[in-house]
């Protein structure tokens, strides 16, 4: 083993050339992690690639990392000049072995603002990094910052900022769906990128809030990705029963469907919206001849949400009863009968809809409060209210339900009914503690 400070810098350089030529030779590795290696046994590269997982034994980070971060503090002081393809480097075998160290995000924003950096390939860094390292909130406020870059630079604005400067190429449709097709696949990748953080670490509060981020920021007033995740994410939630940041993001959801719907339904209303079939309802019942195709869409409108709350409902009531004693399940259920009892009390007497974005901002608010009483723990708070000033249009390829009569929504009795259901079969006295808390709360906040 290397003792010298020249052996030292001889083996550390290596290593750093390894791990850049393991991503030459395999640009798909799609994982990270670090081999246990007290000592080094053989006299071969600490570095292994095997199909497309990366891997770094142990006994070579004491000497790696110290190395890679003296020398980028050297530069960022000036000490030292390094050109930049050794800095691309240096941060690279950085940050995959400690993404926390904000330096090194910092010198890689300023390759990116150079040009030196690819944006989708600074995306590809972090994604690795989160493999072994799911939580690092340096990580997701860089990916944030780099999703921005790549925001400015697909919108017109960026374009002519490009063309000022005498970058751009001429402008057309086809570099415009261009420009849009990297944004789709960035915010499909962005999406998996969560789901796969938010499965390596539970509770991935970090994860679950960029997610969130992305949606008002690049899905602002998209039904369609609004349903799709609310879908997405049913199978998650269901296999994750006490992970209260899933729930949360559904809440995310279930909120911002309520601001885009009541859009819907008051362009609906004055007639200056394109009418498009909503995923609750059969193309053929939507598209009517006779001036008919008005109505239907305000029919699938005004049943839009009673249907969102019942199958909200009816999925809690499953995971209750088949996973019973999990406290995040009832604070769940909480959230979703209180936001729908008072959509539906501020709907009364003024139409199915209207309300809807009259009163959300409210219903936001007072949602932060919700389990304030009746319980120990408080569910989480959205950064900020979901953007509701755009309206997403839905394609044919939009998966949809049957469309039939409304279901029977949710009411103070047909709670209490499942409570009492409950308490007669429960065994578990955490499922009985949780079902009397959630039956007080329904007297003391829901009854009033």
């Amino acid at each position: 083993m290397a003792e010298s400070e020249e052996e030292v810098d001889v083996l550390v350089q290596r290593v750093v050339k390894d791990i850049t030529n393991a991503f030459k030779r395999n640009p798909n590795i799609d994982e990270i992690g670090l081999i246990p290696c007290p000592e080094a046994r053989y006299n071969r590269s600490p570095i292994v690639l095997v199909e497309n997982k990366l891997g770094v034994e142990s006994w070579c980070v004491k000497f790696l990392l110290p190395y890679v971060h003296n020398k980028l503090l050297l530069y960022r002081q000036r000490k030292q000049w390094l050109d930049r393809e050794v800095l691309v480097d240096i941060t690279c075998t950085l940050l995959l072995l400690n993404p926390d160290f904000t330096t090194a995000w910092n010198v890689r924003k300023e390759l990116l603002q150079c040009g030196v950096l690819n944006p989708e390939k600074d995306l590809y860094l972090g994604k690795l990094a989160l493999t072994k390292y799911p939580k690092s909130p340096e990580t997701w406020i860089h990916r944030r910052w780099v999703l921005q870059m790549l925001q400015k630079e697909c919108s017109p604005a960026g374009s002519g900022q490009k063309e000022q400067r005498g970058q751009a190429e001429p402008q057309g449709e086809a570099e415009r769906s261009w420009h849009s097709e990297v944004l789709q696949r960035v915010l499909q990748e962005e999406m998996r990128v969560c789901a796969d953080a938010a499965g390596r670490y539970p509770s991935n509060y970090n994860a679950w809030s960029h997610r969130i981020w992305v949606l008002q920021h690049m899905a602002k007033g998209n039904l369609k990705i609004l349903h799709d995740e609310l879908s997405s994410t049913r199978l998650w939630v269901s296999m994750h029963v006490s992970d209260h940041s899933g729930f949360h993001y559904r809440q995310f959801l279930l909120k911002a469907l309520l601001g885009e719907l009541g859009q819907s339904w008051e362009r609906l209303q004055s007639g200056a919206l394109n009418l498009s079939p909503l995923p609750l309802a059969d193309a053929h019942q939507v598209h009517r001849s006779n001036g008919d195709g008005t109505a239907g869409a305000a029919d699938d409108h005004a049943s839009a949400i009673p249907q969102l709350f019942h199958e909200e409902m009816e999925l809690c009531t499953d995971l209750i009863e088949s996973y019973p004693g999990h406290e995040t399940l009832w604070c769940h259920r909480r959230h979703v009968f209180y936001l729908w009892h008072h959509w539906r009390k501020n709907s009364q007497g003024t139409g199915p809809q209207s309300p809807v974005l009259t009163h959300t901002a409210a219903l936001l608010s007072e949602a932060s409060d919700l389990h304030n009483e009746g319980r120990s723990s408080q569910a989480m708070d959205v950064d900020c209210v979901p953007d509701s000033s755009k309206h997403g249009g839905y394609t044919q390829d939009t998966k949809r339900l049957k469309r039939g009569p409304v279901p029977p929504c949710p009411g103070l009795p047909s709670e209490h009914l499942f409570v009492s259901r409950i308490l007669s079969s429960c065994r578990s006295p955490e499922q009985g503690r949780f079902a009397n808390a959630y039956r007080k709360w329904l007297d003391s906040v829901i009854g009033q």
